[in-house]
């Protein structure tokens, strides 16, 4: 639904995301978890470049669903990455919408993923793109 709410936003930037859904069933706030999603979705959109691209991966692995979104935009500093996850920070203020973006998403993404028991990590490197990865504990048995 993340994806499929922010396609126009994608559109007007012609952003490309692919998808890939496997089944995963997690325990959880579905409208949290959709706000985790739905803001590392926008930044894919927002940070990559025009005409840029976006994965969008959920899959199982081991005892964990992983959500994937990976895009092609200018990549996350080293000397940066290490801080994208504190309150307000932001790797380039100048190139920011200060508007719109507060720099609280991420900080707020991870404060959810890690109350539903996940990680949020992210692999970049400055001119390559950037992944985030959700790491989200299988529903019990019992739930299915």
């Amino acid at each position: 639904e993340a994806v499929r709410l922010l396609l126009p936003v994608a559109a007007a930037r012609d952003f490309t995301i692919t998808t890939g859904f496997d089944s995963a069933e997690v325990l959880g706030d579905a409208g949290a978890l959709g706000q985790v999603f739905s803001n590392l979705v926008g930044n894919a959109i927002h940070h990559g470049r025009e005409g840029g691209t976006a994965r969008v991966v959920v899959r199982s692995e081991q005892d964990h669903a992983v959500l994937e979104v990976a895009d092609d935009g200018p990549g996350i500093p080293n000397e940066h990455a290490a801080h994208i996850f504190d309150r307000f920070y932001r790797v380039d203020p100048a190139r920011t919408d200060s508007s719109r973006h507060s720099g609280l998403g991420l900080a707020i993404s991870q404060a959810i993923v890690e109350a539903h028991g996940g990680t949020i990590t992210v692999q970049s490197q400055a001119g390559s793109g950037a992944t985030f990865f959700v790491r989200l504990p299988f529903a019990p048995r019992e739930h299915y």
